[in-house]
């Protein structure tokens, strides 16, 4: 039983774990390898089915010995304890509970005890959320390899894909590459591009990009399980390295004084979707309205979807917000505007911005100075 499996999951499974590990062996008795995955949100879980399908192939060469993921988390509004989407992806696939690590931090050494008895080769690792130590590493014989939401070594980081987004890239990609201790840094094995439109929120970039690099991983599976994906393996250029740190909540305001198209941008990376916040309000703005009376209130909305005009000749003056076509018109640095075409409000549902404009009944929009 792994000593750092929260409760509900070892009261689920009571499986030996070498008993399970020696279930995979192949046709003939030749032992298949041992990988162990490390991951934790949903993308992550769509990269251990592809894993755990592949492994069930009579000709395949390894099998999912264990699954590494983040500890259940309070969710919903009865904060009950739940696994990660890994975790239950595993747990709805009938893998052993008792092989499904759930520690605080990697570097916990009952976690390393555990770890160690399973015997991995190579442990692989998509969106897994922990920092690695050395004497995780040490372990595998083969390394540990991280697909990552980038063409390393741009936007290493928490953040790849937002941070990309927000920078409006017309194209970004997927990586293959070793785990070392410095962040995001090991030699890359493989890349794959995909072209950005400017339309792509960051979830589905996101679902895309670790589809590739699932097909990609494996692509190079053979060759990192024989060793020479090592010697093929290009280091990375650090003088051509950008950064994608953490998103905070604070970078979830839209400024109207910048200029609409980098609003736009900064509106693609629709931030929940980041797997390490909990809570992430989304895209927000804050607007005026003024009554018949003259009188001005606040008014907070959710961004939905947008998009950008290079001019905004619709508004009268600089602050005044306008409805055309099916959208909100938003006037915004350098004479630009955002049209605004889906927003929440407050306890509301998602509505279109002609619907939000038919209940203002004749009040003033503006931009909150």
């Amino acid at each position: 039983m792994a000593r750092c499996s929260p409760p509900l999951l070892r009261r689920l499974f009571c499986c030996a774990a070498k008993s399970a590990s020696a279930a995979g062996a192949g046709a003939g008795g030749t032992s298949k390898k041992n990988i162990v995955f490390l991951g934790s949100p949903q993308v992550a879980a769509s990269v251990l089915e592809t894993l755990l399908v592949a492994s069930e192939s009579p000709d395949s060469a390894f099998q999912v010995a264990a699954v590494v993921t983040q500890p259940p988390a309070a969710k919903n509004r009865g904060r009950k304890l739940m696994p990660s989407a890994v975790a239950q992806l595993a747990l709805d696939r009938g893998f052993p509970g008792d092989l499904i690590f759930t520690p605080e931090r990697a570097g916990e050494e009952a976690f390393l005890s555990d770890l160690k008895e399973v015997r991995p080769e190579l442990c692989i690792t998509a969106a897994y959320g922990n920092i690695l130590p050395q004497r995780f590493l040490d372990i595998p014989p083969y390394g540990t390899v991280n697909i990552h939401p980038s063409l390393l070594p741009l936007y290493r980081g928490a953040a790849p894909v937002q941070r990309a987004l927000q920078d409006g890239v017309e194209e970004t990609g997927v990586s293959l590459a070793y785990t070392v201790r410095a962040l995001d840094a090991g030699p890359v094995i493989a890349s794959e591009k995909f072209t950005v439109d400017e339309y792509i929120k960051a979830p589905e970039l996101l679902a895309i990009l670790f589809n590739l690099g699932s097909k990609l991983l494996l692509r190079e599976l053979p060759s990192i399980l024989d060793g020479s994906a090592k010697e093929k393996a290009k280091p990375q250029d650090d003088s051509k390295v950008t950064h994608a740190p953490k998103l905070n909540s604070d970078e979830s305001w839209l400024s109207f004084n910048q200029e609409a198209k980098l609003l736009h941008n900064k509106h693609t990376h629709p931030c929940y979707c980041q797997p390490t916040l909990v809570g992430w309000p989304g895209t927000r703005a804050k607007l005026q309205l003024v009554n018949q009376n003259g009188e001005p209130d606040v008014l907070e909305i959710k961004v939905i979807s947008t998009k950008a005009c290079a001019s905004c000749d619709k508004t009268r003056d600089g602050n005044e917000v306008l409805f055309s076509g099916n959208s909100l018109l938003i006037p915004c640095g350098g004479s630009s505007c955002l049209e605004v075409v889906e927003l929440q409000l407050p306890g509301k549902k998602v509505t279109t911005a002609r619907d939000f404009w038919n209940g203002l009944r004749g009040q003033k929009l503006l931009k909150s100075p």
